[in-house]
């Protein structure tokens, strides 16, 4: 099938990426916030601009947004703390916050007669590592913006310590994803990392040590993307060319799950790219490592239901598969969740290729360091790949088959074969306008729930714990 030329992919094949880091690097250094009121003005700006030419967001929704106003009101007035938790389903998202801030917060604090002093912002926490696949522009614009950076591999003590001083004792309050890294969907909620809780608890118990009278919160804001029309057609142009770059000759069959043909058909054609594009990984995995391959017990086919529970199992294969190879070659032994294995392996990673002693080094030792360096990259390469598995369900879509799931979806399966040719995916297609939904949720008192925190550690921890399963539960209901 010859895709439409409504999206222009082929644009794109020409930027190849490397296949590996070659050399050994010095560390990647911390860099501090240093905040600049020029920079920030002329990044205010540009923003709508690249709102809408660059994300193609053309209408943008605030909820309960007077919350923010009053919490921002008594945060000037030295009554409060705020910790800002956005959900972080794109990249885009950072945007998406910057203009919640400088522009809705005044427009809405100036509607109800509340005088907020200007500039509406706040510190976010980056990691330290977006620089890799953003460009180095960003070491430079972040920290102006007042970004602190942290590394999300370790206990990073420099980047907790800038977070929590900014947290406690900065004109403007801190913002932060607690879902860690994008997870591709606007419609499910990651699992949270107790970073933020913990944070907040530092937060208070900081300004309970110092004397101080503040109450700290930690405010959810939801994020939600749709599209203004259903890109139907768009959506199946992307297909095809995706089918194309698999080299999958011949679309699956419509499976009659859904009531809508065209929906219907697209989605065979889905479950068949996906059944596909696992038979390449099984091929792979076996020519690389076939021990790799663990177990697991897999659904036989038995009508295209069983097909979405059998191409799950086999996702969990060699997503599992993708992780061993990595652990094995970095030395690293598997412990935690799937993410919580990503962010140790990327961390064992970094270790060899950004080393503080690379300028001490004999040419020989250069030379080795170097070898050393491009076979962890290589080897992150197996880590990247089940990260970006770690994102696909194999019920999203049947749950509620629009055209935003689809497109979240398929942007994912783009994102995925795009990577394995070598080609830069920095740019998504663009599927057509876009409709941004903010929402800001109840505001969460920490300070209320510190005397169960400071009791001893085994409620210190109970106290996270909980504090996280409650923002978890807040983004979910902000859901439309």
């Amino acid at each position: 099938m010859k895709p439409m030329p409504i999206i222009k992919l082929g644009e794109i094949r020409s930027q190849r990426l490397p296949n590996a880091i070659r050399q050994a690097q010095p560390p990647l250094e911390f860099l501090p916030p240093a905040l600049s009121f020029r920079v920030l003005a002329v990044t205010r700006m540009l923003l709508p601009l690249w709102m809408r030419h660059k994300l193609h967001v053309v209408d943008i929704e605030a909820n309960h947004i007077e919350r923010l106003v009053e919490l921002y009101h008594q945060f000037q007035n030295g009554k409060v703390r705020i910790l800002l938790a956005f959900r972080h389903p794109t990249t885009d998202d950072p945007f998406a916050m910057a203009y919640l801030l400088w522009r809705m917060v005044p427009k809405a604090a100036r509607r109800v007669g509340i005088k907020l002093k200007e500039p509406i912002h706040s510190h976010f926490i980056y990691d330290r590592g977006i620089s890799l696949w953003a460009g180095t522009f960003v070491n430079w614009l972040f920290p102006r913006l007042g970004g602190t950076p942290i590394f999300r591999g370790k206990a990073d003590r420099q980047g907790l310590k800038s977070a929590r001083d900014l947290l406690v004792s900065s004109v403007f309050p801190l913002s932060v994803a607690p879902e860690g890294g994008t997870n591709d969907h606007s419609e499910r909620v990651g699992v949270l990392e107790p970073g933020v809780a913990q944070l907040g608890f530092w937060c208070a118990e900081d300004i309970h040590k110092a004397g101080r009278s503040e109450e700290t919160f930690v405010v959810p804001i939801g994020i939600q993307y749709s599209y203004i029309q259903p890109p139907w057609a768009k959506l199946e142009a992307l297909m095809g060319e995706i089918e194309q770059s698999c080299g999958l000759a011949e679309p699956s069959y419509p499976p009659g799950l859904l009531d809508d043909p065209r929906a219907d058909a697209l989605y065979g054609r889905l479950l068949g790219l996906g059944e596909h594009l696992l038979k390449l990984m099984e091929g792979f995995y076996k020519r690389f490592d076939d021990d790799a391959l663990c177990p697991v017990e897999v659904a036989k086919s038995q009508g295209d239901v069983a097909r979405n529970e059998e191409v799950t199992a086999r996702l969990r294969i060699y997503l599992e598969a993708a992780l061993k190879v990595a652990e094995h070659r970095l030395g690293v032994k598997p412990q935690g969740n799937c993410m919580d294995r990503c962010r140790r392996l990327e961390q064992a990673g970094w270790d060899r290729i950004f080393r503080e002693d690379v300028a001490q080094l004999s040419p020989i030792e250069r030379g080795m360091a170097d070898w050393m360096a491009e076979d962890a990259s290589l080897a992150l390469w197996h880590m990247r790949l089940a990260e970006r598995l770690t994102v696909i369900t194999g019920n999203y879509i049947i749950q509620k088959p629009s055209a935003d799931r689809f497109a979240e979806m398929l942007i994912i399966l783009w994102r995925i074969t795009t990577w394995l040719e070598g080609r830069k995916a920095g740019q998504v297609p663009n599927l057509g306008a876009k409709r941004l939904r903010l929402t800001v949720g109840e505001p969460i008192s920490v300070t209320q729930r510190y005397p169960r925190y400071q009791e001893n550690r085994r409620s210190a921890r109970a106290a996270v714990q909980q504090l996280t399963d409650d923002l978890q539960q807040a983004m979910v209901q902000m859901i439309r």
